[in-house]
């Protein structure tokens, strides 16, 4: 049975963690966390490696990717990206709770506020699998896996 690639991307702090993990365990999927990934395998040479170490997985298909970017990632490996926006006032008290301060703090939310990561999705990818998603609420994370489950169930029937 064949299942879905999905990449979860946007600012640091937007909850693409949280909404990753939860979604792999209600939908049954791998979830990989690029950024721990990239630790644990001591991947210094970082994209190329990164690309190498999960060739084989995401073309078994069933794969969550979360990452704050996405344009090395080859396009065939999604069939839809989710990128998550935060507003400024949520991502600012998310981002100092964690520890930002100074300029990684403000890069942060202008990168926020000039939809970079959008930007650099459907850049990357066809418009038509690029979704951009509030996450600002617990309320919002409840919509966000809702509607992303009942994409992957239609994904299901329609490719199976």
């Amino acid at each position: 049975m064949r299942r879905p690639n999905l990449l979860i991307t946007g600012t640091p702090g937007v909850g693409k963690t949280t909404l990753g993990k939860e979604l792999a365990s209600r939908a049954g999927l791998s979830y990989v966390n690029v950024g721990d990934l990239a630790k644990e395998a001591c991947l210094c040479l970082f994209f190329v490696q990164v690309i190498d170490e999960l060739e084989d997985r995401m073309s078994e298909g069933g794969v969550i990717v979360d990452y704050h970017g996405c344009d090395f990632f080859p396009e065939r490996w999604f069939h839809i990206v989710f990128v998550l926006r935060t507003e400024n006032s949520f991502l600012y008290d998310r981002l100092e709770s964690r520890g930002y301060t100074g300029k990684k703090l403000q890069d942060n939310i202008q990168c926020e506020i000039f939809q970079t990561l959008y930007e650099e999705a459907v850049l990357s990818y066809k418009k038509e699998i690029v979704h951009q998603l509030p996450s600002n609420t617990p309320e919002d994370l409840e919509r966000n896996l809702d509607q992303i489950m009942q994409w992957i169930e239609q994904w299901m029937k329609d490719n199976n």
